[in-house]
């Protein structure tokens, strides 16, 4: 086949939570049949399920439900009994700790689709929490129903779904504010439609919004007080159970090595490896209680798992030898991201609980000591 012929559709890279988990949610919401709220597809107590899953057990015999969130499971509570009162969720937290993950989760337990999103970004404007116009037949007809783009929030409030807003705080505050009305009143105004019974759209039951924001973001607007108040901030934090994370890594990493044609052929101890680097940088203290200065970026899971994933295609398409001796330059290529001062911090570290660890005879840590020429 020449670069000139048409090429067979691909299939896609990831699904939607509500497609990649389909079976799952069928089957809870025929397993629970206690009371939902309002326009809910699943119960309250079947959403938590699905998200922290079934600790193990074969619910009626049938299915397992596996656990797709790491963390409290109290946190997962409280963002569903919000959800449930139908107010705004806002889940705030450091870049990489599953806030996007998490919210696309709970959209689609909740009423089956995380479509409704909408990307905050300096040029989102109004018209993406509210409604635009089809100027074609607004030019040709006037406004009416038919020229009206209704937002994905709108759509939400038309059906009672739930509404995503990604990166709030990088909107601008006059549109953020947009969603002050629509939270308190759970109505939009279209005066263009004055006189018509399009002229209002109030909220079906069951309409809601979640929305994320990251702490460590620059340049971002500071949300109104009237908008903090319309919603339940919760704080997505990092994954405290090394294990856990570990794990995390390995199943996120090893999905993104088999989209790209391969199989995810990284030792788990390089694995423990790199997550502990990872989590003593993070935390600014090694396992063994030793202090390490932290760099300025940010050491999240998500990083970890890009990290696991390119080791792991390294070692599927480029086999050069041993695949520990790509660590030092992967994490490199982390590190400098933010501010240059935190490459000679990734030094440090080498210098301090990398050498340390090599001196009690660990072979691995040895290996990685010796590859601190690589960091330079």
């Amino acid at each position: 086949m020449t670069l000139t012929e048409d090429r067979a559709p691909s299939a896609r890279q990831v699904l939607p939570a509500e497609e990649r988990h389909a079976a799952e949610l069928a089957f809870l919401a025929a397993h629970d049949s206690g009371p939902r709220p309002p326009g809910w597809a699943l119960t309250p107590r079947a959403v938590v399920t699905f998200i922290c899953g079934s600790g193990g057990e074969t619910l009626d015999g049938r299915m397992k439900i596996a656990p797709k969130f790491v963390g409290e499971r109290a946190l997962v509570e409280r963002c569903v009994v919000t959800l449930a009162g139908e107010r705004g969720l806002l889940l705030v937290g450091e870049p990489g700790t599953a806030k996007s993950m998490l919210s696309e989760l709970l959209a689609a337990a909740v009423c089956g689709t995380s479509a409704l999103t909408v990307q905050g970004t300096a040029g989102t404007t109004e018209d993406a929490f509210r409604y635009g116009w089809n100027y074609a037949l607004l030019l040709a007809q006037g406004p009416s129903r038919t020229a009206l783009v209704d937002s994905p929030v709108l759509t939400a409030m038309r059906s009672g779904r739930v509404a995503r807003v990604e990166e709030i705080t990088r909107c601008l505050p006059e549109v953020q504010d947009a969603l002050v009305s629509i939270l308190s009143d759970r109505r939009v105004s279209v005066p263009e439609l004055a006189g018509t019974e399009d002229a209002q759209v109030a909220a079906a039951s069951g309409f809601t919004v979640i929305a994320t924001a990251n702490l460590r973001d620059r340049g971002v607007s500071e949300m109104s007080a009237a908008l903090k108040r319309r919603f339940n901030f919760e704080t997505v934090g990092p994954i405290s159970d090394a294990d856990a994370e570990v794990s995390l890594v390995r199943r996120q990493a090893t999905a993104v090595v088999e989209r790209a044609g391969a199989s995810f052929g990284v030792d788990d101890a390089v694995l423990d490896a790199l997550v502990t680097v990872f989590r003593d940088l993070r935390s600014g203290r090694s396992a063994e209680g030793w202090d390490v200065e932290r760099p300025g970026t940010v050491m999240s899971t998500a990083e970890a798992v890009q990290v696991a994933a390119s080791l792991g295609v390294a070692a599927a398409y480029l086999p050069t030898g041993d695949v520990l001796d790509l660590v030092p330059g992967h994490l490199l290529g982390v590190v400098r991201k933010d501010d240059p001062a935190d490459h000679g911090r990734l030094l440090g570290y080498w210098d301090g609980p990398v050498r340390r660890r090599a001196e009690d005879g660990s072979a691995m840590w040895r290996r990685l000591w010796d590859l601190r020429e690589n960091l330079r």
